[in-house]
């Protein structure tokens, strides 16, 4: 399974070209003439890439005032470590493709941390939702992989497997000399951690791979969208009791909502218009209209905020 994008794993990534503030002084200059501030916000804010930018600052700016209390350096910086360990040695040249650097990627989290505090504000969660999510819950998973481009080549690394007494040490030699995948075979072919709500990880992956305990392997290839993997159940921790996982229930149907589209837009509309949002250059003053001239509406119940129609 290769590692999705960076910055697909980052619910409201922001882009990172800026919009520069009006100004004669010069941004480059060249034998035909000098490119002033001005010239250059001008000819960004006509773009749908300068557009963006500054709906994405507007809305940081609003979700700092309104949830940056709730958010903590020691969240930021465990999730920064997370995708930083994940990449391993390849963490630098990933945040390069991206555009990106680790105080840009770090800025991105704190954002998605705090709309993760909207959404949740917004979510009114019943002891029947929690029900339903316990079915589907799997603790988180650590797993190792084999990416071939055949089936049959896989075939062949669970034939090994079959025939070794040290099955993952037979295992990590072949993630080495077998797996296509650069971003894990240097790692023993470890994959970051993930459970039932993780998007970032193929689906008949996760399905694979939530049917083995700790120390088994797939006895039969798995065909994923990247190629044919053989999957190592590392640790697999028992699923436990409800009552022991409520927050955790709580998290992932949170987690849920940040990954429906329209309940977010709902989420972003209420935030924008708690948030006294003006546009004060007029050709800009329409690209809030989608959020700000929406229906969307709050509703208050016992536990908290909820969104009407929710």
């Amino acid at each position: 399974m290769k590692s999705k994008k960076l910055i697909a794993m980052i619910a409201c990534a922001t882009l990172v070209l800026p919009l520069a503030a009006c100004g004669s002084k010069a941004v480059a200059t060249t034998s035909g003439g000098k490119i002033t501030q001005e010239e250059y916000y001008n000819e960004m804010k006509t773009t749908t890439n300068g557009k963006q930018v500054l709906q994405q600052m507007i809305l940081d700016k609003v979700l700092e005032k309104e949830y940056g209390k709730q958010v903590s350096d020691k969240q930021v910086n465990a999730q920064y470590n997370t995708y930083k360990n994940q990449y391993g040695s390849q963490f630098s040249a990933v945040l390069q493709q991206q555009g990106l650097t680790e105080k840009k990627l770090k800025q991105q989290i704190r954002s998605n941390l705090c709309l993760e505090a909207a959404v949740r504000s917004y979510t009114h969660i019943t002891n029947a939702q929690i029900d339903k999510q316990w079915k589907k819950y799997e603790p988180k998973v650590q797993t190792a992989e084999i990416l071939v481009g055949s089936k049959d080549d896989a075939q062949s690394i669970i034939d090994q497997l079959n025939n070794s007494d040290h099955p993952y040490k037979t295992f990590k030699k072949l993630v080495k000399s077998k797996s296509t995948d650069a971003s894990t075979k240097n790692a023993g072919g470890k994959v970051a951690a993930f459970d039932n709500t993780s998007t970032s990880v193929d689906s008949a992956y996760k399905k694979a791979a939530f049917k083995l305990k700790t120390g088994e392997y797939t006895t039969e290839p798995v065909k994923t969208d990247d190629g044919y993997v053989v999957i190592y159940m590392i640790e697999h921790p028992a699923k436990g009791k409800k009552s022991q996982h409520i927050n955790d229930l709580k998290t992932q149907i949170v987690q849920e909502k940040m990954n429906d589209s329209k309940f977010l837009h709902k989420v972003v509309s209420n935030v924008l218009k708690k948030g006294n949002v003006s546009i004060k250059d007029n050709d800009l003053k329409n690209i809030m209209d989608d959020y700000l001239n929406s229906n969307a509406s709050t509703t208050k119940s016992n536990s908290g905020s909820s969104l009407a129609n929710n």
